[in-house]
């Protein structure tokens, strides 16, 4: 069976939601912060 030709490709999810680009906003940094505060094991991707 053949495979998905489709699928993310890991250089749009670290530019869209790595942890560089949460702490250039203002609610990027509120993100990063809540989950902290949880104790996520992973922050960011």
């Amino acid at each position: 069976m053949t495979k998905r030709t489709f699928g993310g490709t890991s250089r749009k999810r670290k530019r869209v939601s790595g942890f560089r680009v949460r702490m250039r906003s203002h609610t990027g940094r509120r993100v990063i912060r809540v989950r902290r505060k949880r104790g996520r094991a992973r922050l960011t991707v």
